[in-house]
């Protein structure tokens, strides 16, 4: 009886992983190329081989790129963005995506209101100032949660975490989703933007980066928010410059801000007015600054793999 070798599927990572996504993958017969080193015109001349790739966002997936994975089936995001993702050339060629973004949801809301507790709190300079022998309780005082309302744009795997964290603070939940309805229970009450505008005290961002929500935030916005709020962004820095933020907290519609992504994170690329406009947000104490680190837990590192895996399996891959 002539048996038939089973040849294994090719699967390319092309970005640092948790290294559980090695075994994970060959579990499920899956040869792995592990290359986190890799750079793009490596990439460009080896893609044709491989059947699947697992990405973060170190490298664009465009269309030329994409034209040379020729055998590609599906690309793996060990992420929660795909704005560097050329999704309309994967819908053309019916190459499956799989995103990770229940794998970092937890750590997002976690984040979101730590930060948001050392803001109120004045968390930062107090630790600085004690270390340096300086005892100020009444400069330092802080504010509370409780009481609050919340206000979450954007109600996916990171809204809806973060939501479900605020339960235990005694706050009202209000969130607003463009692209979903019927998501209201008893932790969120579902309205829409103009009711948002009016109760927030807090605002909490949790949307894509898309054509539409970048640079969504401007002054003209904020403006219309019907009283001075707290701003926590954990999704995409290109949503708001830095020139609005700054023009915000001037004026005082923007009362702190929670930053873990910024406009442009490439320091060394800053135009002459993003820099300006930058250590004028470094010289404020209201605002606090993580490198993008809101989902990059080492549980989250490791959960990820998890998750994508188990997607790339439920179909049939």
């Amino acid at each position: 009886m002539t048996q038939f070798k089973v040849i294994p599927k090719k699967v390319l990572i092309i970005d640092e992983m948790h290294l559980s996504i090695v075994p994970l993958l060959e579990a499920e017969e899956f040869e792995v190329d592990y290359k986190p080193e890799i750079k793009r015109l490596e990439i460009l001349e080896i893609i044709s081989g491989y059947e699947g790739l697992i990405i973060r966002s170190k490298t664009p997936m465009d269309r030329e790129l994409l034209e040379k994975a020729v055998k590609l089936k599906f690309i793996g995001r060990a992420g929660a963005g795909l704005d560097k993702i050329d999704l309309e050339y994967l819908e053309e060629h019916k190459i499956k995506l799989f995103h990770a973004a229940e794998g970092n949801k937890d750590a997002v809301g976690e984040h979101a209101i730590g930060s948001l507790l050392s803001l109120f709190n004045h968390i930062g300079r107090a630790d600085r100032e004690v270390r340096k022998g300086i005892w100020r309780r009444e400069e330092n005082r802080g504010v509370e949660l409780q009481g609050k309302t919340v206000g979450v744009w954007g109600y996916g795997n990171m809204g809806s975490s973060f939501a479900a964290k605020l339960a235990g603070f005694d706050v009202t939940v209000l969130a607003y989703d463009k692209y979903k309805q019927g998501f209201g229970n008893q932790l969120v009450k579902e309205v829409g933007l103009e009711k948002l505008k009016e109760e927030a005290d807090i605002l909490s961002i949790h949307v894509p980066l898309t054509q539409e929500t970048r640079g969504f935030l401007t002054l003209e916005v904020l403006k219309d928010f019907k009283k001075p709020f707290y701003f926590i962004n954990t999704a995409r820095g290109e949503i708001i410059s830095f020139d609005t933020l700054n023009q915000a907290l001037d004026i005082g519609i923007i009362k702190g801000a929670v930053l873990d992504v910024l406009e442009n994170e490439k320091f060394n690329t800053f135009t002459l007015e993003q820099k300006v406009s930058f250590e004028k947000l470094v010289e404020r104490e209201n605002v606090i600054f993580s490198p993008h680190i809101a989902g990059w837990t080492h549980e989250s590192y490791e959960k990820i793999n998890k998750v994508l895996v188990k997607k790339i399996k439920s179909t049939g891959f």
